[in-house]
């Protein structure tokens, strides 16, 4: 039990609240503490009976069982893997800008959710946090199931054709891709790669929660010219570098 609070507290901070929902609150409803009717996402029960708190628990929540269990361990293990990655790697000492990352595809995902009347939130905010590290390390080489090897870049379409022969649908993982290609797009590609306007910026009251445990500036936005300069006689002014990421597996 000591090496397994080891392992718990050794995750970064906010991927550890994160995967713990993501256990608790499947398991509370697995054992009928609260009934599972109230932890989806209706948009009725939402809109119309202001059960403000569907949002949240539908991301949490996912219905365990022997038709469900096997694609509910993959993607916690997706959540546990790529966040972690995200949080220690390119967010590495600035909490408040992963977490206004995560709140920001949550936010799309809800919308879009809403929309949809889709009931589950769990798999494509997975899948949209995968989406953004496949794109930071797109020209990594990774490992996926029985040896097969690829660049990053195509990771979330390999799991979704993955997810698909498993669990039998695609739009879970379809959603999570492009909302994590919309918050890649606005944050990195086209203020840094385009050269245009930053339209997402981490907002003040998430530093103050989530100081910074480095210096830097707030957020990332537009790299400063000197690094740009550097970056283009390097590059050839070619696209940005987003650096080497990690491949499967490595710890």
């Amino acid at each position: 039990m000591s090496d397994l609070g080891d392992w718990f507290r050794s995750i970064p901070l906010i991927t550890r609240y994160w995967f713990a929902g993501s256990i608790a609150v499947p398991l509370i409803g697995k054992l009928g503490l609260v009934s599972p009717v109230y932890l989806f996402l209706w948009p009725d029960a939402f809109i119309n009976r202001f059960q403000i708190w569907r949002p949240i628990t539908a991301t949490f929540f996912f219905p365990v069982g022997p038709g469900t269990g096997f694609l509910y361990l993959v993607n916690l293990y997706f959540l546990y893997q790529y966040s972690s990655r995200l949080e220690t790697g390119a967010f590495d000492g600035r909490p408040a800008d992963y977490m206004f990352m995560l709140l920001f595809n949550w936010i799309c995902i809800v919308i879009t959710g809403l929309a949809m009347d889709m009931q589950l939130l769990m798999i494509p905010l997975i899948m949209s946090v995968l989406y953004v590290w496949a794109q930071l390390n797109r020209d990594m080489i990774v490992s996926f199931w029985f040896g097969t090897r690829f660049k990053a870049c195509y990771l979330p379409w390999v799991i979704l054709g993955f997810n698909y022969i498993i669990g039998g649908s695609v739009i879970n993982e379809l959603i999570g891709n492009l909302v994590g290609h919309l918050y890649f797009f606005l944050m990195f590609k086209y203020p840094m790669d385009l050269g245009g306007r930053n339209f997402l910026s981490t907002p003040q009251f998430l530093y103050r929660w989530l100081p910074n445990r480095r210096g830097g500036v707030s957020g990332f936005g537009v790299p400063p010219a000197s690094m740009r300069r550097a970056g283009e006689d390097h590059q050839g002014g070619g696209r940005h570098n987003w650096g080497q990421g990690f491949r499967l597996g490595d710890q």
